[in-house]
């Protein structure tokens, strides 16, 4: 009995630490959107050209620093709105969803479930157009966050019909 609650209680706090750390990735989509609707593509080229100069002066062949300076020398306008507004919804909707899921709000568990879900499905395409082990980790952590929602919802969802029986009045 000991080993089932102890392993309760690591699940829950590792359910609590995981929101925690996706409220805070939703903080940093919010700034990263402010970022990109208040500097302009020309200043992200430059700052990425400063920023890579010595790495690229020491080795010219360097992936990541050239990666970067061709992906930021392909900023187009557009692409910094479309790229701000995504940030800023997706952030916003997961700040949300993770502080009503905090706050035991029943309804916000289906949400973050599908929300999740949409964009598992989402990086699983852009994983098999181009492959990148950051997004296959972030992935696996989304998937675990689904996982561990699912799971916590069905315990709440349970406490609260038990809830429900007990105030019922017996015939």
């Amino acid at each position: 009995m000991t080993t089932q609650s102890a392993q309760t209680t690591l699940l829950d706090r590792t359910f609590r630490v995981s929101l925690v750390l996706k409220g805070l990735d939703g903080v940093l989509e919010l700034i990263g959107g402010v970022l990109l609707l208040l500097v302009t593509p020309k200043q992200i080229g430059d700052l990425v050209r400063f920023l890579t100069q010595h790495e690229l002066a020491q080795d010219p062949h360097d992936f990541v620093a050239n990666s970067l300076v061709h992906m930021s020398s392909n900023l187009s306008v557009s692409a910094s709105v479309f790229g701000a507004i995504y940030l800023l919804l997706h952030g916003l909707v997961k700040i949300v969803l993770v502080w009503a899921v905090l706050k035991d709000k029943l309804w916000a568990y289906p949400w973050m479930i599908a929300f999740l879900l949409v964009f598992i499905l989402y990086q699983g395409y852009r994983i098999a157009v181009a492959f990148s082990w950051g997004l296959v980790l972030l992935t696996a952590f989304d998937i675990f966050i689904v996982w561990i929602t699912a799971r916590e919802y069905r315990l709440h969802k349970a406490r609260s019909q038990e809830s429900s029986a007990e105030a019922q009045p017996a015939d």
